[in-house]
């Protein structure tokens, strides 16, 4: 069974080792290098109250995380969020990404935002499809704006009106 949190400190280790996986092994992030503790806990820093971080544990143990994030800088963008969902390898396709997806737009819903923005590294299909199954619609593409194992990515933007 899948229960969920709020993130805590003492989360941060296994949180860096879930992203620094997708980092060195994936296009879901367009970080070149493994992030170091001390980076993520500045990326930490920034949760809390209106922008949730939260985390899936099964058994007690944390395998994934899901966040929404300031969508942009400018306040009136200030009723848009960004969701980010990362599951530890070990425990992909065990429906906990869709868990995630689906407990972070509500909890959206209740922190009253209006729009849930989704950036997709054009080719990952499977999270394409899961964005879609919740109502997430195709808004554009960004081409060759990211360059990670040695070719261009493109970005899909999808997006959902709470």
């Amino acid at each position: 069974m899948i229960t969920f949190r709020d993130a805590k400190i003492t989360d941060l280790q296994i949180l860096l080792n879930i992203y620094n996986w997708a980092v060195e092994n994936t296009t879901a992030s367009f970080d070149l290098s493994p992030q170091t503790l001390e980076q993520r806990s500045g990326w930490f820093s920034h949760y809390g109250g209106k922008h949730p971080l939260i985390v899936a544990e099964m058994d007690g143990s944390v395998v994934g995380y899901a966040s929404l994030s300031t969508f942009r800088e400018k306040e009136g963008y200030a009723p848009t969020a960004e969701v980010s969902i990362y599951v530890d390898p070990d425990f992909h396709r065990r429906g906990i990404g869709k868990a995630l997806l689906e407990k972070i737009i509500s909890i959206g819903r209740e922190l009253g935002f209006h729009c849930i923005i989704a950036g997709i590294t054009a080719g990952n299909d499977i999270s394409v499809k899961m964005h879609q199954n919740f109502g997430f619609t195709y808004c554009g593409i960004f081409k060759e704006v990211a360059y990670k194992f040695d070719r261009w990515q493109d970005c899909l933007f999808y997006q959902l009106i709470l």
